[in-house]
């Protein structure tokens, strides 16, 4: 829908509104109850002095924080004022669910004057025939952009561009360039740079506003532009150009095709919305927990834990399948019982901590052939020095505890043997699944736990069995 001017509520004749968030930066409770008091009476005049002027972003929150059978009634009730730009500062779930009850027509009058960027994230994750349905609905060259940008694989660069950019070619002066800016009116909300093309439309350079402005009007767009060539191509991984954009400090970059002709532009706040979401989605993945947002349902978050929960059940068999080998030594012997999760524990916690910093220098490719050596011996020198220093205190609280000196040496070893083997572990299960193009964020966390149990009750049992009972 389109974008309208903002509204003071005194200009609408209600003054002395409740804030919009608290002290905390939350939403303030006294301005959901406005809200949700001006939906149940049907107040649209009151809800736009409420909220038509508040950001995409505030808007977006309010809508997650309202109750479900309320969102739409929120989103009708503002009519004109309603920015779609909100549906992309809301959960998957939530953008889902009321882009199926609006209307096709709806739809694409909200999309139709977002950047493509927003209308493109809103219309992705809709099946092909929605989709087409709402595109029908745009003007053809709206349509013809926005098909382009969704016939490039999920979070791509293609995916994330904006296909409104300023391009001019390389014989036109800087004066030339600004009074184009000037006088043209059909030009991006929010631009930071222009491109220069050749007849081809292939990327050539860019120049930034700051130094377009700076040059002598005489100048050529070829002589001021960025030699360097800070491009992307629209079928780059998201996060690959989220890296770029970290390592060079970019604010926008340009997208070309695979004959290098300019398709798009990719911006930074776009990047950071990246960087936000692979940061998310590796910290899910970690927990076994896959895409799930907040507002998924009941059934659909027991979908998505159970599996992960089935599998970490069978690896816990093969855990207690090393404890049933030494059930005769614990029936000897109950110290044994009361002691062993210790180890195991310590394993597992030590094995975390190496296999998330692992895991997030592979994502960041921090972590290479360059330096994967050294930070496997640094790894092993942490683990051996923590094995250490907790197999004295361990050891000792386990000998006074027990009046048995030989006890607290076999907890003792078994410690530094088994926080040797996190480290080992923390660090190489997810090599080896980066190895074979399998997500280590994912698959990573149960194999290091299982690794640690077993070798921490076998390193214990077997020693108490060997030393103590043997």
């Amino acid at each position: 829908m389109a974008e309208v001017e903002p509204n003071a509520p005194e200009t609408l004749g209600l003054a002395g509104l409740p804030p919009l968030r608290a002290e905390d930066g939350e939403l303030d409770p006294l301005f959901l109850d406005a809200i949700h008091s001006a939906i149940e009476a049907a107040d649209a005049r009151t809800l736009a002095a409420l909220a038509a002027d508040l950001h995409e972003a505030d808007v977006g929150d309010i809508i997650e924080a309202l109750p479900a059978d309320e969102r739409m009634p929120f989103i009708q009730l503002l009519g004109e004022h309603f920015d779609f730009a909100a549906l992309t500062e809301v959960d998957d779930t939530v953008r889902a669910q009321l882009i199926e009850e609006l209307s096709p027509e709806a739809v694409a009058e909200g999309v139709r004057d977002l950047d493509s960027d927003d209308a493109v994230y809103i219309l992705e994750d809709l099946d092909n025939e929605d989709q087409e349905e709402i595109l029908a609905k745009l003007p053809a060259v709206d349509r013809m952009a926005l098909r382009r940008s969704l016939d490039f694989p999920e979070e791509t660069a293609g995916r994330r561009m904006q296909t409104d950019f300023i391009a001019v070619p390389p014989f036109w002066t800087a004066g030339q360039t600004i009074d184009y800016l000037r006088d043209h009116k059909d030009l991006p909300d929010e631009f930071y740079e222009v491109f220069v093309i050749d007849p081809g439309f292939r990327f050539l350079g860019g120049v930034a506003l700051n130094r377009l402005l700076r040059a002598p009007r005489p100048t050529r767009m070829a002589d001021i532009m960025n030699d360097e060539r800070q491009r992307v191509f629209a079928t780059d991984d998201q996060e690959d150009v989220a890296r770029m954009f970290e390592r060079y400090n970019l604010v926008s970059a340009a997208v070309v095709d695979e004959a290098e002709r300019l398709v798009g532009v990719i911006t930074v706040d776009d990047v950071v919305d990246v960087i936000q979401a692979e940061a998310e989605e590796d910290i899910r993945a970690l927990a076994g927990v896959g895409d799930e947002e907040i507002s998924d349902s009941v059934f659909y978050t027991l979908r998505t834990r159970w599996v992960w929960l089935l599998f970490n059940m069978l690896t816990a068999f093969l855990a207690s399948s090393v404890i049933s080998m030494f059930s005769g030594s614990i029936s000897k012997m109950v110290a044994l019982a009361v002691l062993m999760p210790i180890v195991a524990s310590m394993g597992g916690n030590a094995a975390t901590q190496t296999m998330t910093v692992t895991v997030r220098a592979l994502a960041t490719r921090d972590l290479d052939a360059h330096n994967v050596w050294r930070i496997f011996g640094r790894e092993l020198s942490v683990g051996l020095l923590n094995g250490g220093s907790f197999a004295l205190i361990v050891g000792a609280a386990a000998a006074l505890w027990f009046q048995d000196l030989a006890l607290g040496g076999v907890i003792g070893v078994a410690m530094i043997v088994n926080l040797l083997s996190a480290a080992m572990a923390g660090i190489l299960i997810p090599l080896a699944f980066e190895r074979f193009d399998i997500d280590p964020a994912v698959a990573s966390g149960v194999f290091v736990t299982m690794v640690t149990d077993v070798v921490g009750f076998l390193a214990f049992l077997g020693l108490a069995s060997w030393i103590l009972l043997g």
